[in-house]
């Protein structure tokens, strides 16, 4: 890891409290297994709500593990 990617979450860690700091982490630790299940659920049995349900989980999983948040 570079010394930008150090700073960048020295500056996390004290932008933010620690208990919401641990409960980023447990909601990134499920959001991945939800969204690839809504995948699999909106490819067999597709309706407008799945897809909707489906690009909302896609835009939360890819804030969480590229931290715009």
């Amino acid at each position: 890891m570079n010394q930008l990617g150090k700073k960048k979450q020295y500056y996390r860690r004290l932008k933010y409290p620690p208990l919401l700091l641990k409960i980023r982490e447990a909601c990134a630790a499920f959001i991945l297994p939800l969204t690839i299940f809504q995948f699999i659920r909106t490819l067999l049995l597709p309706t407008p709500f799945d897809v909707i349900l489906l690009l909302i989980l896609i835009g939360l999983t890819l804030s969480l593990f590229l931290e715009w948040f």
